[in-house]
C-alpha cells in the first residue's frame, strides 16, 4: 500500500511527488499520458514558486529556460498609457527575480525526471483512474492501461491532479462555485523570426480596447503569446485556424516573419471547488480552481495547492500531527484562491471593458487616481495572504505572508536561505531578540523538529538585508515560518512565542 496515491502527473501532480519524495513518502503517480504535452499552455511563474523548485533541487535546471517578465503596459482607448504592472526592486524578498515567463514543455521534462529518480516515488504512466472507494483507513484505485488492462492500487490519501475537467473531482460530486467570469478568447503561441521581433513592442502590453481587448506577453527568447478576445457572433473554432489567426496577428505580424506555435480557443472561467477533501481525498490544482491568465497564476495556484498540502500530510502520515491538521489545507487554500481570482478577475474586467463610455471614464479614472503620472504597481502586490487554518490567530500582518530569503554569506561565497536552514519549521530571530526567545523555543524544538535561527549570530549573516528590513517593518523580534515558507505568526515578546509553540503540540 503506498501512503499517497497522486492523480495526474502535470506541474501540480509532479511537485506534489516530488514534495513527497523528498520525505521518503510512499508515492504513486498515475496519469493516462505517457509524454510531456509540447506545447505551453502555462507561460508565468513567480519567485515562491522558484522557491518551490529550489527546495526540488531543480531551480538551477530551470534557469535556463526563465526569463524575467517584462513590465506589463495598458493602454485605453486613445492608446493612452493608463496603467503599469511591474516587478519589486531588488533586493529580492526571496532570492529570486519575482517574475519570470518560463518554457512549458521544458519545464516539465526536468521536474519529471526529477520525480521519477525518487526511490519512494513510482510513476505509472499510460494509466487513467476509473474509479475509487475509500474507507476509513484507505482509498482503493482502480487503474485501466491503453490496451483496456486493469489492476488496482491501494493509498492511505489521494491526491487528484487530473486538470480542469477533473474526472476525480466528478467521481466525489464536488460541484464548482461559479466567481462569474465566462469569456471567450483566443490564445495564440508564436515563434517570431528576427524580423519580427524589431517590429513588436519591448515590453508586454494590454490593449483594453472596447473593439477587441488583447493581452501581448514576451515570453523566453523568441516566444511571443497573444490573447485575443472573441467577438459576439464569432466562432471560436473557426477563430482558431491558421487563418482567421493571421488575419488577428497582421496588426502585429506577417506570416513570414513568425511560426505559428499554438493557437486555441478558450473559455476563460473564474470557478473554485466548493469542497477540497473528501474524507481521505483532496483535489488541487485545475481541478480544483480556474482563473482568468490575466496575471499568469494558473499553474502557481496549483504549486501554492500542493506546497501547502503536502507538508501537512508529511506531518500526519509520520505520526507528528493529528488529521485535523488536513482540514486547513481546503480552508486556507479555498480562501486564498477566491481572494486572489477576485482580483485578477478585476483586472480581466478592466482590459476587457466592452462598453466605449465606460472604458473612457475608466482611463480617466486611472489617470486621475495617479495624478496623470501613471507609477509601475508590482505584480506581487495583487498577492493576498492566507488567512484561518493554521496560522496564529494574533492579528498581527505578517500572519499568513511569505517569509522572505535572503542571500547569506559563507566561507564559500553567497547561498540561499533554504540551502542553509531547510525547509521544515524555522524560527527567525532578529538581532535584538534576547535570550528568552530561544529559551521559549526549547519544549518546541523535538515535536516540531524546529530550527532556530538569529540575524545576530556571526555565521548568518545575510548580503542583501531583506531579514532585517522584514523584521524593523513588521516591529517583532520573532517570527514562526512554516514549512511551506509562510509566517506561522510574528512576535514581539516571548510569552506569546512560547503560548503559540504551546498551541502547535500534538
Amino acid at each position: 500500500m503506498f501512503d499517497v496515491a497522486i492523480v495526474g502527473f502535470g506541474p501540480t501532480g509532479a511537485v506534489a511527488a516530488g514534495l513527497l519524495g523528498l520525505q521518503g513518502i510512499r508515492t504513486l503517480v498515475c496519469d493516462e499520458l505517457t509524454e510531456v504535452y509540447d506545447k505551453p499552455r502555462a507561460i508565468a511563474l513567480d519567485h515562491e514558486i522558484m522557491r518551490v523548485f529550489q527546495q526540488l533541487g531543480i531551480a538551477d535546471a530551470m534557469a535556463p529556460f526563465t526569463e524575467p517578465f517584462t513590465n506589463s503596459e495598458f493602454y485605453g482607448v486613445d492608446g493612452q498609457l493608463i496603467k503599469c504592472m511591474s516587478t519589486v526592486a531588488p533586493p529580492y524578498p526571496m532570492a529570486f527575480n519575482p517574475s519570470m515567463v518560463f518554457t512549458q514543455p521544458a519545464m516539465e521534462s526536468v521536474l519529471r525526471q526529477r520525480v521519477s529518480g525518487m526511490p519512494s516515488v513510482q510513476v505509472n504512466l499510460g494509466q487513467k483512474v476509473t474509479a475509487l472507494v475509500q474507507d476509513d483507513t484507505q482509498v482503493r484505485l482502480s487503474l485501466e492501461d491503453a490496451h483496456g488492462q486493469t489492476s488496482q492500487a491501494t493509498a492511505r490519501y489521494v491526491l487528484a491532479c487530473d486538470g480542469a475537467s477533473s474526472s476525480v473531482r466528478k467521481q466525489l460530486g464536488i460541484g464548482l462555485q461559479d466567481l462569474e467570469f465566462d469569456e471567450p478568447w483566443l490564445v495564440v503561441d508564436v515563434l517570431v523570426h528576427e524580423k519580427g521581433l524589431r517590429k513588436l513592442p519591448q515590453v508586454s502590453v494590454q490593449y483594453c480596447e472596447p473593439q477587441r481587448p488583447c493581452t501581448y506577453l514576451i515570453g523566453p527568447r523568441n516566444h511571443r503569446r497573444w490573447e485575443i478576445a472573441i467577438n459576439p457572433g464569432e466562432d471560436p473554432r473557426t477563430m482558431a485556424t491558421p487563418e482567421a489567426t493571421w488575419k488577428l496577428l497582421s496588426r502585429w505580424l506577417q506570416p513570414d516573419e513568425a511560426q505559428l506555435w499554438r493557437q486555441a480557443s478558450y473559455q476563460f472561467h473564474a470557478l473554485v471547488a466548493k469542497e477540497w477533501r473528501q474524507q481521505r481525498v483532496f483535489i488541487a490544482g485545475d481541478a480544483a480552481h480556474q482563473q482568468p491568465p490575466f496575471l499568469g497564476q494558473g499553474m502557481c495556484q496549483g504549486i501554492r495547492d500542493v506546497a501547502n498540502l503536502c507538508w501537512k500530510l508529511v506531518a500526519v502520515i509520520q505520526q507528528r500531527a493529528s488529521d485535523a491538521l488536513l482540514d486547513t489545507y481546503g480552508a486556507e487554500r479555498q480562501a486564498h484562491v477566491k481572494e486572489l481570482t477576485s482580483r485578477i478577475k478585476a483586472i480581466g474586467q478592466l482590459v476587457g471593458q466592452r462598453d466605449l463610455s465606460k472604458a473612457r471614464e475608466r482611463d480617466a479614472r486611472l489617470l486621475a487616481e495617479c495624478g496623470g503620472q501613471v507609477q509601475p504597481m508590482p505584480r506581487q502586490n495583487v498577492q493576498p495572504a492566507l488567512v484561518g487554518g493554521c496560522l496564529d490567530s494574533s492579528g498581527h500582518a505578517a500572519v499568513g505572508t511569505l517569509f522572505p530569503q535572503a542571500w547569506i554569506e559563507t566561507g564559500d561565497g553567497p547561498v540561499r536561505m533554504d540551502e542553509l536552514l531547510g525547509c521544515g519549521w524555522r524560527l527567525l530571530l532578529h538581532t535584538g531578540a534576547g535570550p528568552s526567545f530561544e529559551q521559549a523555543a526549547q519544549s518546541a524544538r523535538p515535536c516540531l523538529a524546529l530550527r532556530v535561527q538569529s540575524l545576530g549570530d556571526p555565521a548568518f549573516q545575510e548580503s542583501s538585508g531583506v531579514l532585517a528590513q522584514w523584521f524593523d517593518r513588521m516591529g517583532c523580534q520573532a517570527a514562526l515560518v512554516r514549512p511551506d515558507h509562510y509566517v506561522y505568526g510574528a512576535f514581539r515578546s516571548a510569552p506569546d512565542l512560547r503560548a503559540a509553540l504551546s498551541a502547535l503540540q500534538p
